[in-house]
């Protein structure tokens, strides 16, 4: 088995507004994925998932609203990020191996009619999911997110490709800083800062920039399976981009273009940069609300 970086306990230790139960589910192959599971068990499942280099933390402002409303939420780890295991050898992380471990999760959870919410690689990897599992899924909202299928990257996103593998440090906390529009705290800094103690801990977030499929990449013949089956995809598809992503603004139109279930959404433009779970939770959870309603996945208070 790979070497693998376990973040012990401590350094998750009175985060600020993170007061969630943690759970764990072993993979098949060892690895110990983490997740949160809050709110009814029989209610309206909303799966959050989180992109680079963040980890569930990014939806603690999120989360409480949902379930209040009657909702269960599922926000998963990532491999690689957060309280799940790390892999400390870039080369032991591809695309296809991420989606099989949060399919393989996600399979053991046993839930369906899942509203998935979802940013960043929380998308690629997410609406994967939707393509192999469609039956599963009640509905989308994509925030600041996409689904690559070979063309060439949008400059910004070059450039921090670039930095990602060329930088002598790589400051986990100061990145989502810099993503965000409002400042946050020092103790939220270091809560993004958390899982990763060292150098090694951090294989995972370094590499994560190199796996976008663009030109050339072997992934791309997966993603135009995936899109194929969103192109058939009829149920709420929901495109909730920020206002100040210099990284995909604009990426909204092709799922409102070639996703059928686009037009049963109410979309809508949220106001921050990449991280918008940071700069305009209230929005996001909003989108969720609309969403779920026109799904027809509601808690019956609603």
């Amino acid at each position: 088995m790979p070497e693998v970086h376990r973040t012990p306990d401590t350094r998750f230790a009175d985060l600020p507004d993170f007061d969630f139960a943690p759970h764990y589910h072993e993979l098949s192959g060892g690895l110990r994925l983490h997740y949160l599971d809050e709110g009814p068990r029989d209610g309206p499942v909303v799966l959050m998932m989180h992109g680079e280099p963040s980890w569930c933390y990014l939806y603690r402002h999120m989360i409480p609203p949902v379930v209040e409303a009657g909702y269960r939420v599922l926000a998963p780890d990532l491999i690689g990020f957060g309280k799940s295991d790390k892999l400390t050898a870039k080369p032991d992380y591809t695309y296809a191996r991420h989606v099989a471990w949060m399919r393989e999760w996600l399979e053991a959870m046993a839930v369906n009619e899942v509203l998935l919410a979802c940013q960043d690689w929380g998308s690629l990897i997410g609406l994967r999911l939707v393509a192999a599992l469609p039956d599963m899924f009640a509905g989308v909202v994509l925030s600041n997110g996409g689904l690559p299928v070979g063309q060439e990257p949008p400059e910004a996103f070059a450039a921090w490709r670039k930095f990602s593998q060329e930088s002598p440090v790589f400051p986990i906390g100061e990145l989502i800083q810099r993503a965000v529009v409002r400042d946050l705290s020092p103790q939220e800094v270091a809560a993004y800062d958390a899982p990763f103690p060292d150098d090694d801990s951090k294989a995972g977030a370094r590499i994560f920039p190199s796996l976008v499929p663009f030109a050339g990449d072997e992934a791309v013949p997966d993603q135009k399976v995936a899109w194929e089956v969103l192109e058939k995809f009829d149920k709420p598809f929901t495109c909730a981009f920020s206002d100040q992503d210099p990284i995909t603004a604009g990426g909204d139109a092709t799922f409102r273009k070639r996703v059928p279930g686009a037009a049963k959404a109410k979309h809508r433009k949220l106001k921050g940069g990449h991280f918008i779970q940071e700069d305009d939770p209230e929005g996001f959870v909003a989108a969720i609300f609309d969403t779920a309603k026109v799904a027809g996945i509601a808690p019956a208070s609603r």
